[in-house]
């Protein structure tokens, strides 16, 4: 099992958590669509050949962004980061995956 960790301006929130539920992230037992969310800053500063959705070039940015936390099964993984990228609204969105060690 994998957990999946990223960060999104609340004009994607919805659309990036539904995709990935798609694509088989959240789900925990008999329980779907599980996720974990806080809101924070991010920072960045878009440089020469950046196309930024949010900010200008050259520019220190801080923005609200949420930070996403669901699991996902392995073999899920790749169409999981797939339905992120397809609907997040930055070039490079950030995000993760951490290797869980199941205890039983």
């Amino acid at each position: 099992m994998l957990k999946l960790i990223y960060y999104v301006p609340e004009s994607h929130l919805r659309a990036t958590k539904l995709a990935i539920f798609e694509a088989g992230a959240g789900g925990i037992g008999n329980y779907e669509h599980c996720a974990w969310q806080v809101l924070g800053t991010g920072q960045f500063k878009p440089v020469k050949g950046a196309k930024p959705f949010i900010g200008e070039l050259d520019t220190l940015e801080q923005i609200p962004e949420w930070r996403v936390e669901t699991i996902v099964p392995e073999e899920k993984a790749k169409s999981v980061a797939q339905a992120l990228k397809a609907t997040h609204p930055y070039e490079e969105p950030a995000f993760e995956f951490i290797q869980m060690i199941e205890i039983e």
